[in-house]
């Protein structure tokens, strides 16, 4: 074994990625409904080869650490700012009724149990299976001015108590989302589910990626001109009754010509008219017979997405924005779908368009690049990142997280961890008022969050492994019965609040904001297989938000109260 701890010592970072490689290989194994996942497994893996002796040093930590709860909040941050808002108060309610009673449940448990600050806060990590608070606990237990080897063994028993009751952590979330909340509520999350769709969607359907229309809504077709020679093409437009219908371009004695409104076609002319299918079907019978092609005739059109900044469009609903818009402004370019933090929206006369929400124009590309202008920016896509925008981020909420506030003697502070979280949220809530900065790609964000967080998970195992092994060894079984008391009991008195206060009474509905407001992913899982369509996903969304800021500030708050 001595070779083995030569070489760790030697290149610690070997230790890091073979916990990393082999926590997520073992967590890929399920166990009936359960997943360990790669996170757990990488703490396990990284306790396993901790047992040889390796040396991490604590910036690596900390650095892993900030990346992945940066990018936590830089994705949550839209939907966290827009969730508090009147239309979500019962999301914010049970977000917040959670995470208050999850804090007491810990720190009762804690202090009846004669549990240190570092188990502690371990259990409400494991027990609540939000891996942050290990960061946010970690930062807060290193500013109590303790010995260094004091803080080192707290910092241990993080691990520990996250170790020791993970498990049943996510195990237990299944059990109240899946099969208590039903039986209480006396209904089934699929017939619930479908009642809902039905009343939401009254019979549109939204598109899930790589689905498509077999009769597309927006078609382009070519006929030659012989009922509607000598009519104008501003004519023929007008003369569409069934949708949206622009002359995009015009061949005469096979030569293209000037398109103008007051351009009169002649017989034996070829038209390419775009616009909706219904309006261009239904214009086929007062032109002349169809083409299946013409030299010349193809045009490459545009589908670009933008985001609505301009303040003539802001807080106005779609048929307002239509009445007062010009016809040459929008001619020859079609709205195709409308988001607001990566949400449909439906396009209805009465939707009301907020800033930063992101329209998608079809047309060609003078025509969407003159509305784009008008609307707002032009949201271009990248795979680069902004790191002038995202570095300056990280700066200042390392910045804020060094500020410490004490309440008599208990020292509060967000940390490093809180303050990057911070940070994260405004600066993602910002990046949707201007999407001209502030890129990040969805993978990049993804690498950040899952190696951040896993290789954090894998250097507290690494640092803490052999001293945690002899911990669980000592005082597993109390630690573990902690641990369901602190999964089970906050679920609880948050199921009962929501039902019988909150008023919740679509199974559906009521599970997936349950199973957000302990982001608590693998329930989610579960309610969405029992639910079959995405009704659970928004009550999910907003909750799961708002308990990442909530849940993850715990950390500090157990180890100011414990």
């Amino acid at each position: 074994m001595s070779w083995l701890h030569s070489i760790v010592n030697q290149s610690p970072e070997i230790a890091l990625f073979l916990s990393l490689a082999g926590g997520y290989w073992i967590g890929k194994f399920q166990f009936g409904k359960f997943q360990l996942g790669g996170v757990a497994g990488s703490l396990l893996v990284a306790v396993v080869i901790s047992q040889i002796g390796v040396s991490v040093d604590n910036g690596v930590k900390a650095v892993l650490f900030a990346l992945f709860i940066y990018a936590v909040g830089f994705e949550s941050g839209p939907k966290f700012f827009q969730s508090l808002g009147r239309q979500s108060i019962r999301e914010i309610v049970l977000a917040a009724v959670l995470a208050i009673s999850g804090l007491v449940t810990v720190v009762i448990m804690a202090r009846l149990t004669g549990l240190d600050k570092g188990l502690a806060a371990g259990i409400a990590s494991g027990g609540l299976t939000q891996s942050a608070i290990i960061g946010t606990a970690s930062s807060a237990i290193g500013k109590l001015g303790l010995p260094a080897e004091e803080v080192q063994r707290l910092q241990g028993n993080v691990a520990v108590g996250y170790a020791v009751t993970y498990i049943f952590g996510s195990f237990g979330a299944i059990l109240v989302c899946v099969n208590l909340l039903p039986w209480i509520m006396k209904r089934g999350i699929r017939d619930d589910a479908i009642k809902a769709e039905t009343a939401m969607l009254a019979g549109a359907h939204f598109l899930a990626r790589g689905e498509e229309y077999a009769m597309p809504p927006l078609v382009g077709r070519l006929y030659r001109i012989e009922r509607a020679a000598g009519r104008t093409v501003a004519q023929i437009e007008a003369d569409s009754t069934d949708g949206p219908v622009s002359v995009e371009r015009v061949k005469r004695n096979n030569a293209l010509i000037g398109l103008q409104p007051d351009l009169r076609l002649e017989a034996g002319d070829v038209a390419l008219l775009v616009g909706r299918r219904s309006g261009v079907v239904g214009l086929a019978d007062t032109l002349g017979p169809e083409l299946q092609s013409s030299q010349g005739m193809d045009l490459i059109m545009l589908v670009r997405d933008v985001a609505i900044t301009n303040p003539a469009f802001v807080h106005r609903t779609v048929a307002e924005i239509r009445k007062l818009s010009s016809a040459n402004l929008y001619h020859g370019v079609y709205v195709t779908g409308l988001k607001r933090s990566d949400r449909p929206l439906p396009i209805a006369p009465d939707t009301v368009i907020e800033a930063g929400d992101v329209v998608t124009l079809y047309g060609t590309a003078e025509d969407v690049q003159r509305v784009a202008t008008s609307v707002g920016t032009e949201v271009i896509a990248s795979n680069k990142t902004d790191f002038i925008y995202h570095g300056l981020g990280l700066a200042l909420g390392l910045l804020v997280g060094l500020a410490v506030i004490r309440i008599g003697d208990i020292p509060l502070t967000l940390g490093s961890g809180g303050g990057a979280l911070l940070a994260g949220l405004l600066f993602g809530w910002y990046r949707t008022r201007n999407l001209a900065i502030g890129n990040m790609p969805t993978p990049a964000s993804t690498l950040l969050r899952d190696l951040g967080l896993a290789g954090f998970v894998a250097v507290v195992g690494l640092q803490s492994g052999r001293q945690a092994v002899s911990t669980v060894i000592e005082s597993g079984l109390s630690i573990f019965l902690v641990g369901v008391v602190v999964t089970l009991v906050p679920m609880i008195i948050t199921l009962f609040v929501g039902r019988y206060l909150l008023g919740y009474d679509n199974a559906a509905i009521f599970a997936g904001a349950l199973a957000g407001s302990r982001s608590a992913n693998p329930a989610f899982g579960e309610v969405l297989d029992k639910a079959g369509n995405s009704i659970p996903t928004v009550p999910f969304a907003i909750t799961y938000a708002l308990a990442n800021v909530f849940l993850t500030l715990l950390g500090p708050l157990v180890v100011a109260f414990v």
